[in-house]
């Protein structure tokens, strides 16, 4: 199953689920208090509005001697004055905390997006990558749209409630018990919605990746998708998926506004209520005129937060279930992990070990059994066999891209998992048979391998590989856009371009993953002699897609159903007819006339 299938957590798993998330993001706690505090004034602001209508009327508009303009002037002055100072407050509270709230989400993004490049290939492969891509996007976007916005309305809310609360009391205490009656039903009401939202929304989180994902997909396959005609069926599948989820969030709107009805409801009987018992108290003497208008205004904005809230306990369950994704993912050790005590690989060239390794994927069969084997530093060295036969793997694993489930690998008898990722990625260096170049000049794709080469050692890079003449004959030469992913250029021209990127990065030991497998006979024939030049004096690796480059390899290996059958110079197996090594150079041979 993957990180994807996601379980909803119970309350308690949500409440563990929020603290976590919390102690992913100090900086969210970081003048907390000063922040509750700017929150306690700015509500103190709305609450003297009542106060205010209050004192004007009983003390001003209704004085025993007739209306008191000098005061009623006297109460407006002091109003608005403490009005713009709770205002200031209130703007202060919310800059704050949408800069906090950004910086602190934008540091879970990162963490999240580099804790997902750090996962092992088995990890990345078993989840679909746009569903990984909606954790670092949409789901830190619900959980910022959440904190930028039910973080204020949460503290402005329940600074109202807590004041208005209080000064209602102050006012009558009876009136106050029949609005908290009022609201008590709607509570548990509302409360179930709540347990039912988490459900739901935890499904509308699982469905944006998934659609995610589907798009992705499409628009990446688009020209295999027209090849093959199947746009229709394509369409239907994105048709689908989108309406998966859009069922998912209408399920989530329907029952949030049901919870919203009922706050609603509850708000209706509680002012029915007041002015029923209100004017009562009022004709026994025990409330006044002016009382009695303030505590309207009071228990409006003692209704305000309690419908907003639960408009923000739909976007907490959200903003929840979109936390529990991006912590899945966090919880995820990588089974492939840069040692925290690592050692450097000797200097010098390097040589290799395979001391009885064997690999197997999840729930499947050995793809490699027993591999045991010794190649001297400086050697090039051919793996070949039959697709299926372990080879890839078997580059893999050399490269520690993952690890073996038996055994174990050494470079000049260091063991792979105590080599540090810095001194491996910069010693060893591995051309993958898709030759993956980013979106950029064909300059920046070779300068990621060394960022600091020059245009001069750039151009003598091609030269030396028998290539300038190729790289300038494309529109812009080195500053051509190869287009994202490369799809500007053939995939034989993504290959070249990946060789001079290996070529420039200098490697102790060179990787090629059928790294000419795509590359036209006669570009085949110019990179073989060049990298006859490149692959001199260093340790390589080829799995050979072609076998011509087992031709001029020093030593063959020969790999069968994830077993080493043969091994040794090119002649030498061909001397054996009946060998897997002369076999698949008869069929090579054939399928090349």
């Amino acid at each position: 199953m993957t990180t994807d299938a996601l379980t909803q957590p119970t309350p308690q798993g949500r409440w563990r689920t929020f603290r976590r998330g919390l102690s992913l993001s100090p900086e969210l706690r970081v003048g907390l208090a000063g922040t509750l505090v700017l929150a306690l004034f700015s509500m103190i602001g709305r609450a003297i509005v009542p106060v205010a209508v209050q004192q004007g009327i009983d003390k001003g508009l209704a004085a025993p001697g007739g209306p008191d303009v000098a005061r009623v002037g006297a109460i407006v002055a002091a109003t608005v004055g403490i009005l713009c100072i709770t205002t200031l407050c209130g703007y202060l509270m919310i800059r704050r905390l949408y800069q906090v709230s950004e910086t602190a989400l934008a540091n879970i993004r990162v963490r999240a997006f580099r804790h997902i490049h750090d996962l092992s290939m088995l990890h990345q492969q078993s989840e679909r990558r746009g569903a990984l891509v909606s954790r670092v996007t949409s789901d830190v976007d619900t959980i910022t749209h959440f904190i930028q916005w039910g973080g204020v309305i949460l503290l402005i809310s329940g600074g109202q409630l807590v004041v208005t609360t209080i000064v209602m009391f102050v006012y009558s205490w009876q009136l106050t018990l029949v609005v908290l009656a009022a609201f008590v039903p709607a509570v548990i009401v509302i409360k179930t919605f709540q347990k039912r939202l988490a459900s739901v929304y935890a499904e509308s989180r699982r469905r944006v990746g998934v659609m995610l994902a589907a798009i992705s997909e499409s628009v990446v396959g688009a020209p295999v998708i027209r090849a093959y005609g199947v746009s229709g069926r394509t369409a239907r599948k994105l048709d689908e998926t989108i309406h998966d989820y859009a069922n998912a969030q209408r399920k989530g709107l329907f029952t949030s506004v049901m919870s919203f009805s009922t706050g609603e409801i509850a708000a209706a009987v509680a002012l029915a209520a007041v002015v029923l018992v209100g004017v009562r108290l009022g004709v026994a003497g025990t409330l006044t005129l002016g009382e009695l208008t303030a505590f309207l205004f009071l228990v409006t904005l003692f209704i305000q937060p309690v419908q907003i809230a639960t408009e923000v306990l739909n976007e907490a369950q959200n903003a929840i279930s979109g936390w529990r994704r991006v912590l899945d993912v966090l919880d995820i050790k990588p089974d492939v992990a840069d040692p925290v005590a690592g050692v450097e690989l000797p200097p010098g060239p390097l040589d290799l070990k395979f001391e009885h390794v064997s690999f197997n994927y999840p729930d499947g069969p050995r793809v490699l059994d027993d591999v045991h084997l010794e190649i001297p530093a400086k050697t090039r060295v051919a793996v070949v066999g039959e697709t299926g036969s372990g080879k890839t793997t078997f580059a893999k694993l050399l490269t520690r891209l993952m690890d073996p489930v038996e055994g174990r690998v050494l470079l000049s008898g260091t063991p792979l998992e105590t080599v540090t990722f810095s001194s491996l990625r910069s010693r060893v260096v591995l051309v993958p048979q898709d030759g993956f170049l980013f979106d950029a000049t064909v300059a920046e794709n070779v300068r990621f391998a060394r960022p600091d080469i020059t245009d001069d050692a750039l151009e003598l890079a091609f030269t030396e590989l028998g290539l300038l003449d190729w790289v300038q004959g494309l529109s812009h030469g080195l500053q051509t856009r190869v287009g994202e992913r490369g799809e500007a250029l053939s995939v034989g021209e993504r290959q070249l371009v990946a060789l001079v990127r290996a070529y420039v990065a200098d490697p102790d030991l060179l990787v090629l993953d059928e790294a000419t497998s795509a590359v036209d006979p006669a570009t085949e024939v110019r990179l073989q002699r060049t990298l006859d030049a490149v692959t001199r004096g260093r340790t390589t690796v080829a799995i050979a897609h072609r076998l011509s480059t087992a031709q001029g390899a020093d030593e063959v290996i020969v790999v069968d159903k994830g077993v080493i059958v043969q091994r040794g110079p090119h002649e030498k197996l061909l001397a054996d007819n009946d060998s897997v090594y002369a076999r698949l150079y008869a069929s090579w041979l054939e399928q090349t006339r």
